[in-house]
Parts: structure tokens; C-alpha cells; sequence
């Protein structure tokens, strides 16, 4: 079975599907955050095992807890951690995982938890698709009132189903971040050969200014030998 995702948000999608059958006053009413972000999901318990296997490190994974439903990942931006997750958004991915729990779709008041994918835990003791955490103090938490389906309508509208071969883009995607490490290094390697050249340049020419001041420089007159005579 495919994963479902929604290229969150559809944002700058949403807006343009509902242009076409909302009037211009309504549009700002579309959320939008910018640059975009990724949801994505397993549509079973044996692609959220997948997925707990094969995530990136910027995933950031969401359940409503104490009951079952869908495993909701979130993909961070380049360089960004949790903390930076809008708020809007970190509420869109608990509406979707909330609709999402055949249990708490149907409960007012449900606490929904959110961590980073490095922080899930799994034993070979664990059912398929049940996951633990390394630290629960790297779990945070997000009160939901009750479903808001003008957010999950929006968001269904932009869901698109694919089945991606996860371990290969796991796989990919460590192999660009190894690149990138590397040309880091040289670029760093080259830095310091810059900086040492041009430490060298600066203390030869301190050297050379130093040896053309008047009270460094002798000549035969100060030596005491007034002669053109080299004999």
C-alpha cells in the first residue's frame, strides 16, 4: 500500500484549489507559512514500522496519545529543530492524526505527542508498528479541543498517495549529507591554508618594514670606513 502525504501545506496548493470556488475576499483566509513543509504517513501498521525504520533525523513523528492512530511525520527544514515548528503547523498535524485514530477522531480534549524521529525506540519485543522513546523528556505535547475539519478537509484535498522506496531515499539522503560534509572539509582545509598564507605574507612583510627602518639599516660610514675602496 502506498504512503499518503500532504505537501504541507498545500499552503501555496491550497490556496490555488480554493480559488476556484472562493471569492477573492476569502483567500487570506488560507493559512499560509512559508517555506513550506511535508507531511506524510503510513496508511498501515507495516509502513509505519517502515517509516519508524527508515526516517530522516529531521522527522519529527506525532500520535495522539494514550490511544491508537496514524503515525503523522513532519519534515523539518535545513537546519531548523522542533522548537522552530510554527505553531500552525504543529496544530494541522494534530488535527490530521487526531482524524486519523478511529478512537480519538470520535474524543473531545485528546492530548496529541510530537518528538523528534531520533528520539522513537524499538525493541524486538515491540509489535509491529509500536514504537517507545529514548527520553520522554524530548517528548513535547499539544492539547486538541476537538476536530476542526475545515483544517483536515484542507489538508485532505492536497493529500497525494505514492509508494516510495524508503530505505533508498533514507539511503540517498545520507549519501548528500556525507557530500555535503565532505565538501565542508575541504572548503574549511582550503580556509586555513588561506589563512596561513596570508599570516606569512603579513609577518614577512612586518620583517621587511622592520629591517628598513633608519635605526636597523648600517652602512661602510658607520662602520668607520669612508672609502670607495673594497680592497
Amino acid at each position: 500500500m502506498p504512503d499518503a502525504f500532504w505537501p504541507y501545506p498545500a499552503l501555496s496548493v491550497t490556496c490555488t484549489i480554493a480559488a476556484s470556488h472562493m471569492s477573492s475576499q476569502d483567500l487570506p483566509l488560507c493559512p499560509v507559512v512559508s517555506p513550506s513543509y511535508q507531511i506524510y504517513m503510513g496508511l498501515d501498521k507495516y509502513e509505519n514500522e517502515d517509516l519508524i525504520k527508515w526516517g530522516f533525523p529531521e522527522d519529527v513523528w506525532f500520535h495522539v496519545d494514550k490511544v491508537s492512530s496514524a503515525h503523522v511525520y513532519l519534515r523539518l527544514h535545513k537546519g531548523d529543530s522542533i522548537d522552530d515548528i510554527p505553531q500552525t503547523v504543529i496544530d494541522d498535524c494534530a488535527q490530521l492524526v487526531k482524524a486519523n485514530s478511529i478512537q480519538g477522531n470520535k474524543m473531545n480534549n485528546v492530548d496529541v505527542v510530537y518528538t523528534m524521529w531520533s528520539n522513537l525506540k524499538k525493541t524486538p519485543s515491540m509489535d509491529v508498528g509500536q514504537v517507545g522513546f529514548n527520553s520522554e523528556k524530548e517528548v513535547h505535547r499539544v492539547h486538541v479541543e476537538k476536530r476542526q475539519n475545515s483544517i483536515v478537509n484542507r489538508l485532505l484535498k492536497t493529500k497525494e498517495e505514492r509508494s516510495p522506496d524508503l530505505r533508498a531515499e533514507r539511503e540517498q539522503r545520507d549519501r548528500e549529507e556525507q557530500a555535503e560534509k565532505r565538501k565542508q572539509m575541504l572548503l574549511e582545509k582550503q580556509r586555513e591554508k588561506e589563512e596561513i598564507r596570508r599570516r606569512k605574507e603579513q609577518e614577512e612583510l612586518r620583517s621587511y618594514a622592520s629591517l628598513m627602518k633608519p635605526e636597523n639599516m648600517t652602512s661602510n660610514f658607520d662602520s668607520g670606513n669612508d672609502s670607495d675602496d673594497f680592497m
